[in-house]
């Protein structure tokens, strides 16, 4: 245990920020998920509002340095895409 009075800060804020960027990535991929399961129940209009929510995720997830910016498109291009093929 920290006997410094910043080291004791510091592991407060660790353990908040860990927090937060457990509670937006595992936000990301329920929401991957969820716009899966709409894909697969060819439910057109649920589909097209989820695909948006994980783009706003996905970037808000970028911004923070949680997954790269590779990784980030890649999930977005391959929602679209199912997206298209449902139609």
């Amino acid at each position: 245990m920290a006997n410094i009075k910043s080291s004791k800060k510091a592991i407060k804020q660790i353990a908040k920020t860990t927090l937060n960027n457990h509670e937006l990535k595992a936000r990301v991929k329920n929401s991957i998920k969820n716009a899966e399961k709409a894909i697969a129940a060819k439910d057109k209009e649920t589909a097209t509002e989820l695909v948006k929510v994980v783009q706003k995720n996905v970037d808000k997830a970028v911004a923070k340095g949680l997954i790269k910016k590779n990784n980030a498109a890649r999930h977005k291009s391959r929602l679209n895409c199912k997206l298209k093929e449902m139609n």
